[in-house]
């Protein structure tokens, strides 16, 4: 895991080692949880982001696939009234995962967090609301699924440039092999970035 300095940052670090990986048995067993009415179900994953203070429910389950390495996706957010939590992980190939604070007003903010996330390690990560997120593909083929706590809304779409140079991700490719589409590459930077209220949350 790699990240820039800051005490929100490793707040959500910490956040982050706190999630359970979901290994093909513990898999199997969410999967028949899910069958049960939602106030019966608290698998190892709801307990842990509970233990954390993150009680919001998910209304949206999103599924992107990339067919070649190097693909970069991001980096999203959503403004208010329809800012997102997204709880991500890979169940195909590998993404490295990035997180950048665009809150206003926030110690950390423009500071990033990066995990690797595979079908190899299981791993998740819990995005908060108030960060752009994205991700950049490490195989040829990467499957990410990722819940949401509000649902899209084009019209609050927004997104900060992936290569931004006051955010300076060290992302694991060079910039040459990366590829985006072209919304993703018109994405201001930071410093053009109107940021998000810090207080700002879902229509909750």
């Amino acid at each position: 895991m790699a990240a820039s300095a800051g005490p929100e940052i490793e707040r959500l670090i910490a956040l982050l080692g706190k999630l359970p990986g979901l290994g093909p048995r513990s898999a199997r067993r969410a999967t028949l949880a899910l069958l049960k009415k939602r106030d019966q179900l608290l698998t190892p994953l709801s307990q842990a982001l509970a233990e954390a203070g993150f009680d919001k429910p998910f209304v949206q389950d999103n599924h992107s696939l990339s067919g070649q390495r190097g693909i970069l996706r991001g980096l999203h957010f959503q403004r208010p009234p329809f800012t997102q939590d997204k709880l991500v992980r890979v169940i195909r190939g590998a993404v490295f995962d990035v997180a950048v604070d665009i809150r206003q007003g926030s110690p950390s903010f423009g500071q990033w967090v990066a995990v690797e996330l595979s079908e190899e390690n299981w791993r998740q990560v819990l995005v908060p609301a108030g960060f752009a997120h994205g991700f950049l593909t490490l195989t040829d083929t990467a499957e990410v699924l990722y819940k949401v706590t509000d649902y899209y809304a084009p019209e609050a779409e927004g997104g900060l440039a992936w290569d931004a140079p006051e955010v300076g991700i060290d992302w694991p490719l060079p910039a040459s092999d990366v590829k985006t589409n072209a919304r993703d590459s018109q994405w201001p930077g930071l410093s053009q970035l109107k940021p998000l209220q810090a207080a700002s949350t879902s229509r909750e």
